[in-house]
């Protein structure tokens, strides 16, 4: 399976522009009271871990999951291969011993255009299955996004960092485990997108 941070800063620069979104909203709402007494923020800044949503919200599960599938049959394609290509060689080897150099010379030589294209398709099968990872995440963003905003604005917060830029905070600040309970009431494992989550088909939250 690919992993990697490779999400950190798209997600916190696309973020900044539905937060900013939010926080017009949010002022507003502040004007007129409308904070509810029991979501008082205990800060104007909090936090959260952006790894942990996409790792333990349902849509991020059922994201992680699909791409998961498709490592696996990517890896069980490449075991097979290597197998086949293992079995033709040792059969090469043997038949070399009867055969005059200049007559084992093409088939020598085609089973090494063969090696080197499959060496190709399969590192043009793992750039791929990369990108399928980067759009994955990028089409969870886009649809937590707004969640994300939604709650930072019923909070009264003024922004939401990643937890991995703090080094000191007061404990209550990390809401990753409410942002994550908002992401699996709003948006679930988003089942209903069905062959759409292998499609890249973005996901909306409304």
């Amino acid at each position: 399976m690919l992993r990697g941070r490779i999400w950190g800063g798209a997600f916190l620069l696309s973020l900044a522009f539905v937060l900013s979104l939010a926080l017009s909203s949010g002022a507003m709402a502040q004007d007129g009271g409308v904070v509810a007494p029991d979501l008082q923020p205990v800060s104007p800044i909090l936090s959260l871990d952006q790894d942990a949503l996409f790792s333990r919200s349902k849509f991020g599960q059922a994201l992680r999951a699909n791409l998961a599938e498709k490592a696996t049959k990517a890896e069980a394609e490449s075991r097979r291969l290597d197998t086949e290509l293992e079995a033709e060689e040792r059969a090469l080897t043997q038949t070399r011993a009867s055969m005059t150099p200049e007559d084992f010379a093409p088939l020598a030589a085609a089973f090494d255009q063969k090696v080197q294209r499959l060496r190709a398709e399969r590192a043009a099968a793992a750039e791929a299955l990369s990108r399928e990872e980067a759009d994955a995440r990028r089409r969870f963003l886009q649809a937590a996004a707004q969640v994300i905003g939604d709650y930072m604005v019923q909070r009264g917060a003024s922004a939401i960092i990643d937890k991995s830029a703090i080094i000191v905070s007061l404990i209550g600040l990390d809401v990753t485990d409410a942002v994550i309970a908002k992401l699996d009431e709003t948006l679930g494992d988003r089942s209903d997108l069905g062959s759409d989550l292998d499609s890249g088909t973005d996901a909306d939250p409304n």
